[in-house]
């Protein structure tokens, strides 16, 4: 893919709007009631029928959605996926790239896809995936041209947390932490040098960070941020939004209902959160994700 000739556009064609959050819980309150109308994040989903659809997430007091779109229509068969990592989005001369991993049944591929300039891939990784519940990949690079780390992680229904090492030649085991079990889901805030963090809220309704620093063995670290109340979303997704701060979207599949909330640099449970409200429209989906930029692109810092 032509990543170097792409980065000027994606800039203006995807990248989110930076307003900044600063990491004292004050200021971080202040800026995230006055200034988070100009973060974004498109939220992605998984049609029975296999297509994918993007729809834009605009903060603000209500926040406000945009489609969502079909973006990609037969991208998967029918009823097959079951997980999906975020999917990287990146405008090439021929329209606009798209890349990510995906379960189908027991199996893990990489699907890659530009139907208007002929790409058309399918790649499976390997199996063992049927008792898996959630997939997230991190790919971070340091400087232009230098890739700190690419992992992978999983969380299997026995709370089994796992890591892999990405390259080209396929997935490398990277360790595996138990303790899980109550996870209801998770999204990647952070990726840094030396760790990866997820949110994750839990069946009984508590929220966490989860910091996995890339050192082996690996040694999760999980710090509680709130007691209760967010036991509601069956999937989070969440995006960057200025230099400290993350913009969450909390989907409930039972009511098929999206709740945006603006949360300042994690730190506990001094980590400022404000509920942005209910976002109109609807998602039906069964499989949710988070449209991406490339990943040279696309810092994530919420931890």
């Amino acid at each position: 893919m032509n990543r170097p000739k792409a980065a000027a556009s994606i800039v203006g064609a995807i990248a989110l709007a930076a307003v900044a959050f600063v990491p004292t819980a004050q200021a971080a309150e202040t800026t995230a009631r006055s200034a988070t109308a100009a973060c974004q994040l498109y939220s992605g989903s998984v049609t029975p029928a296999g297509a994918q659809t993007s729809a834009e997430v605009t903060a603000g007091t209500p926040p406000t959605m945009t489609g969502p779109a079909t973006v990609g229509p037969s991208v998967f068969p029918a009823g097959q996926v079951r997980l999906s990592s975020t999917f990287e989005a990146e405008p090439n001369i021929g329209g606009i790239d798209r890349t990510g991993y995906v379960v189908q049944g027991d199996a893990l591929y990489l699907r890659s896809y530009n139907f208007s300039d002929g790409i058309d891939q399918t790649k499976r990784i390997g199996g063992g995936w049927t008792n898996f519940t959630a997939l997230e990949v991190s790919h971070f690079e340091y400087t232009a041209g230098r890739i700190s780390h690419w992992l992978a992680y999983g969380l299997r229904n026995d709370g089994t947390l796992f890591r892999w090492q990405v390259s080209g030649a396929g997935w490398r085991s990277a360790g595996s932490a138990t303790g899980f079990g109550a996870v209801k889901s998770m999204a990647l805030i952070s990726k840094t040098t030396t760790y990866d963090t997820f949110l994750a809220n839990t069946r009984s309704g508590a929220l966490y960070t989860i910091r996995i620093p890339i050192t082996s063995p690996m040694k999760p670290i999980v710090t509680k941020v709130r007691a209760g109340t967010w036991q509601g979303f069956e999937a989070m997704i969440a995006n960057k939004c200025g230099n400290y701060g993350t913009l969450l979207l909390g989907i409930d599949k039972d009511t098929k209902t999206g709740h945006l909330y603006a949360v300042g640099h994690a730190n506990g449970t001094s980590t400022v959160i404000n509920g942005l409200g209910k976002v109109n429209g609807t998602f039906p989906d069964p499989v949710n994700f988070r449209w991406g930029v490339v990943w040279y692109l696309d810092p994530l810092n919420g931890d």
